[in-house]
């Protein structure tokens, strides 16, 4: 068992790297394909095995998929608030530095969530039933907080605009029948948040300056503090990403452009791993790697959830060096990548998976969602507000659902 398990963590991580490493494939991508191949994978190991290996692979994810948000200006739906104060410091030749800034609040998280987890875990029925108790209240939660997200915006009319947009547009694939399209969420989101960036990134011929390879100084307790309040907190409310977390977790506790950096590690990191902890107190999934070990384990026991929790401390630390070992290389061959050229090479894949999976219907919302995203990107406010995809659906479905 151990050394199956072994495997299973390793295997996650190269996966990680791989996901990470690439703009526009998001770890929902392998969270549905995994599910629709898990019949076969269940023949020859078992299903808390397969559920580390989306363990390992989501947190290696959210540790290495700054390097191409910040080297590349490519994000994807969890790093889109990086590449503002990525770029700045990268055109500054301190691309690394921004690197390492995500990456020391990735760590800082794993233990974070340890911590954190442990009295949701030993108190699980009154929070559960907390949860419960407080459940009509979510539309009105998820509504407060999207008009807290818009009050910041200079131009909250643009903001409103995007909102309401990406809003409409989820309705409507949403309201597909699963006969219809099956995966509805694999072409809006890969359209909205990988799609349009690729396709503007293959437009934009950025010159990226020669990186420094030094370390940065910045203050680790703040950006915690905010990445502890807010990261929780999404975790619990449907719609609400990691991006969002930050932006609450920056206005608790306000930070300078590196301090932002650390704060979106940490929110990006524990918002992945405290989605595991939902899902055993609450049984409701807030990831797709959530979505996939629930549809893999059916129900998540605390033995499951603990042997998951040791894994993310494993994953966490060989990430950690991993990334910086990568963003070490990438920041001094970066002036050589043809980045048109793997832009052009990675949305042919990305078209390709939507249609082997969600067919020619999937394909035509891929294309919608990526115009959408194009325009709401044009319209210069924060990209995080494109979740109206979800967050509007999502408070139609408990108001009139």
């Amino acid at each position: 068992m151990l050394i199956e398990i072994t495997i299973a963590i390793l295997l996650g991580i190269i996966a990680g790297t791989f996901t990470g490493l690439i703009p526009g494939i998001h770890v929902n991508l392998v969270g549905v394909f995994l599910v629709s191949i898990s019949a076969i994978l269940l023949n020859i190991t078992s299903p808390l095995s397969l559920a580390i290996f989306i363990v390992a692979l989501a947190i290696t994810h959210t540790f290495i998929d700054f390097i191409p948000s910040i080297l590349l200006g490519c994000p994807d739906t969890d790093t889109e608030l990086s590449v503002l104060p990525g770029h700045e410091l990268l055109k500054q030749g301190k691309g690394y530095e921004a690197i390492l800034l995500t990456t020391y609040g990735s760590i800082s998280a794993i233990f974070l969530l340890i911590l954190i987890s442990i009295p949701f875990i030993i108190f699980k029925s009154p929070i559960a039933s907390g949860y419960y108790f407080f459940k009509p209240l979510i539309p009105g939660l998820l509504i407060l907080s999207s008009l807290f997200l818009i009050s910041l915006e200079t131009h909250k009319a643009k903001a409103i605009l995007s909102f309401t947009l990406t809003g409409i547009l989820g309705l409507c694939v949403l309201n597909f029948s699963t006969e219809t399209l099956s995966q509805p969420l694999l072409p809006l989101l890969s359209g909205l948040f990988g799609g349009s960036m690729l396709i503007l990134s293959i437009k934009n011929k950025t010159q990226i300056p020669k990186q420094e390879i030094s370390k940065p100084e910045f203050n680790l307790i703040r950006p915690l503090i905010g990445a502890t309040l807010a990261a929780p907190l999404c975790s619990f409310l449907p719609g609400l990403g990691s991006g969002q977390a930050a932006i609450i977790g920056n206005s608790i506790s306000k930070q300078d452009k590196k301090g932002f950096l650390v704060l979106l590690g940490a929110t990006n990191t524990l918002v992945m791993g405290f989605s595991f902890v939902s899902l055993y107190l609450i049984s409701k999934t807030r990831t797709g790697a959530a979505v996939a070990i629930q549809q893999i384990l059916k129900f998540l026991s605390k033995q499951s959830l603990l042997i998951l929790l040791a894994t993310t401390i494993v994953v966490g630390i060989i990430a950690f060096f991993l990334t910086i070992f990568l963003a070490k290389q990438l920041s001094t061959k970066i002036t050589n990548i043809n980045y048109t050229k793997l832009s052009i090479a990675t949305l042919i894949i990305l078209s390709l998976i939507v249609i082997l999976t969600t067919g020619l219907i999937g394909f035509i919302i891929l294309i919608a969602s990526t115009l959408t995203g194009i325009y709401c990107i044009s319209l210069g406010v924060r990209r995080t507000h494109m979740m109206g995809c979800l967050i509007i659906p999502t408070v139609v479905w408990y108001l009139f659902g």
